[in-house]
């Protein structure tokens, strides 16, 4: 019988290099931002593809407001044309969701990510969470706020909460832990990102490849090293 492939169910990435993209090639820092669209979109097409059942990608961070005011509208304002096309690929049986504070967009951004997650609630592929306004302590002290809230109104005790119950009130608390974290460009940390969720995944870090460059032969030499690791848990 042929062994089926080991494939993770969850894939985190962290989409790092765009603005040094752009200064390698004397481009203005937001166009890197474009260009890691494009792979962005590619790589999350190529992950349904790939039969991957879960991936959150790492869009825009709560500490990203402090970058320029130009790069900060740009990067908006790529999310805006983004979720414009989203109805472009309904084919492609992907299921958005947006994980983060959202409540800081604009209406018109809520909406659009409102109605994206809508009409693709039915389908059965990748299941593609785009952080945007993400933060990983963030999002903890969220669902903290959440328990705490239900605890005062009586509705449960705090004996209650167990580590299983914390993680139905994170932002994707129906969806399973992370086992695979990828992240380009040559930087070794989280950066505050899915810090619960990743409490054993599996890191992949490359040093050789900024995100505007990330290609399917990439994503694939990740899945490779993931393969070869030796997963136990706390076992033996």
């Amino acid at each position: 019988m042929e062994q089926k492939e080991l494939l993770p169910v969850h894939i985190g990435i962290i989409m790092d290099g765009n603005g040094r993209w752009a200064k390698k090639r004397g481009l203005p820092r937001k166009m890197g931002h474009r260009a890691g669209a494009e792979a962005f979109k590619n790589i999350a097409r190529y992950a349904n593809k790939r039969g991957i059942r879960f991936m959150t990608m790492y869009v825009f961070s709560t500490e990203n407001w402090k970058r320029p005011k130009d790069e900060v509208d740009s990067i908006v304002e790529l999310l805006r044309n983004y979720l414009d096309e989203v109805e472009r690929y309904k084919d492609e049986n992907i299921r958005l969701r947006f994980i983060g504070n959202l409540s800081v967009f604009d209406q018109d951004i809520r909406g659009k990510m409102q109605r994206a997650e809508k009409n693709s609630a039915e389908n059965t592929g990748l299941t593609l969470n785009l952080a945007i306004n993400y933060g990983g302590r963030d999002e903890i002290v969220h669902a903290a706020r959440q328990l705490a809230q239900k605890a005062k109104a009586g509705e449960l005790q705090p004996e209650e909460i167990t580590e299983e119950l914390f993680s139905q009130n994170l932002y994707a608390g129906d969806e399973p832990d992370v086992d695979l974290i990828i992240r380009p460009s040559g930087e070794y940390r989280l950066s505050n990102f899915l810090i619960w969720q990743s409490a054993y995944a599996e890191y992949v870090f490359m040093d050789e490849v900024l995100w505007p460059d990330f290609k399917p032969s990439h994503f694939e030499e990740a899945l490779r090293e993931f393969q070869k690791r030796n997963r136990r848990f706390g076992g033996i």
